[in-house]
């Protein structure tokens, strides 16, 4: 029997990427920043010292970001007995986005360049948002310009009730962004508008990674708060990836949250929807606990990144690592013969960096298993050596990027 977890730690960055220089994000660092912080107590964990994550510690995870950068992470044992294969990973894909990084592990990696709106007021083309309009019957909209989404609700989403209009944005990443009411908009009106903008963006040959429905409620700025049914409209992978090939093999693709969003459904079989880090977490223990023998398991733990990385706070990061920390053993617990979990990233958002984007990063490469003999893998040159090793662990045939590590 064999299955595999990829337990994907949204945005863990273990230290800037090789190329990290051209996306100005040399010396971003998002677990040494972190652990930095909790060591010099400017991090409020609830209590004094280190940050602590002996469970991810004895998988390699100090030992690995001090492969990545050199230095191991403040407070972390350089002595520690590793009962994992752990290393890092440097990306092929162009980018540092999220369907980049998550297809790259699948074993395809992004070489072209996605389509990017400049950072300008009305920075949607005009003919573009013009038809959207039309085709949604919106008579107007808000926004139109680079922000961040939590000011962005809160700076623009009276006027949004007050006059019906979305709230339409983007960042650094190919995306657009649709912010809307649950309940003065409505939230089925809004994943239609994210629709139509996805069809509209195909049409005009606008290379777009993602649009992303962002749904919200609340009464005030103050009180204002995204909702957990957010909805990522991607462009599907361009080739097919390890997800496609287990399928195809007759075997299980369990997507637990935004996964499907992000393959577009290539390759998913199932679809476990879950919001919050812990209750990903509890929904990847019972999908283990029932899932039969050639089944991937692949959730996103989404909050490191949306809730912390880009929201530029260290305290909330180091306690989610804790707790994501905590829950291993309970994962290791139900863990049989032949299966491998694997932990990695997508990128990395440093919550001490410049700005509320990505940083360019390494990401963690840890594998084990009750049949895994610990060890350094050391650098890995794609994300797609992830995609490769779990192609050899269900006897798939072989991806066209990536080598194994198993």
């Amino acid at each position: 029997m064999s299955r595999a977890i990829i337990l994907m730690m949204d945005s863990f960055g273990v230290g800037a990427a090789h190329d990290a220089h051209k996306f100005g994000d040399l010396g971003s660092n998002t677990l040494g920043s972190i652990a930095q912080a909790c060591f010099d107590g400017k991090a409020n964990v609830g209590r004094s010292g280190a940050l602590k994550l002996p469970n991810l510690e004895r998988k390699g995870l100090g030992l690995l970001t001090q492969l990545s950068c050199g230095k191991l992470p403040a407070g972390f044992d350089p002595f520690i007995s590793v009962d994992a294969l752990y290393g890092y990973a440097q990306e092929l894909s162009s980018g540092k986005d999220t369907p980049s990084g998550h297809w790259e592990l699948a074993g395809v990696p992004v070489l072209f360049d996605w389509d990017y709106f400049p950072n300008t007021p009305k920075c949607f083309p005009s003919q573009f948002i013009a038809e959207l309009s039309k085709r949604a019957k919106l008579e107007g909209v808000l926004g139109e310009s680079h922000a961040s989404g939590t000011e962005v609700i809160a700076r623009l989403g009276m006027q949004h009730i007050e006059t019906g209009f979305p709230i339409i944005y983007t960042s650094a990443d190919s995306v657009i962004q649709i912010a809307a009411h649950e309940l003065h908009f409505g939230l089925d009106r809004l994943i239609d508008l994210s629709h139509i903008a996805r069809d509209l963006l195909d049409e005009m040959n606008m290379n777009i990674a993602r649009v992303i429905a962002r749904p919200f409620d609340g009464d005030s700025p103050e009180t204002f708060a995204r909702t957990g049914n957010r909805k990522d409209l991607a462009i599907p992978p361009p080739s097919k990836t390890v997800l496609n090939l287990l399928e195809e093999a007759g075997g299980n693709v369990i997507s637990i949250g935004k996964i499907a969003d992000i393959y577009a459904d290539s390759g998913i079989t199932h679809k476990i929807k879950a919001n919050g880090n812990m209750a990903l977490f509890d929904a990847t223990l019972e999908a283990l606990k029932s899932a039969p023998e050639n089944s991937l398991i692949f959730p996103n733990f989404v909050d490191f990144d949306q809730n912390y990385g880009h929201r530029r706070d260290v305290n909330g990061y180091a306690k989610a690592l804790e707790a994501f920390d905590a829950r291993l053993p309970e994962l290791i617990e139900l863990l049989q013969a032949g299966d491998r979990v694997y932990i990695t990233a997508d990128h990395g958002c440093d919550p001490t960096w410049k700005g509320t984007e990505h940083t360019r990063e390494h990401v963690p490469v840890i594998c084990f298993g009750p049949e895994v003999q610990g060890g350094s893998i050391g650098e890995r040159k794609s994300f797609a050596d992830i995609g490769q090793s779990i192609a050899v662990q269900f006897s798939l045939p072989k991806l066209n990027y990536g080598e194994s590590f198993l």
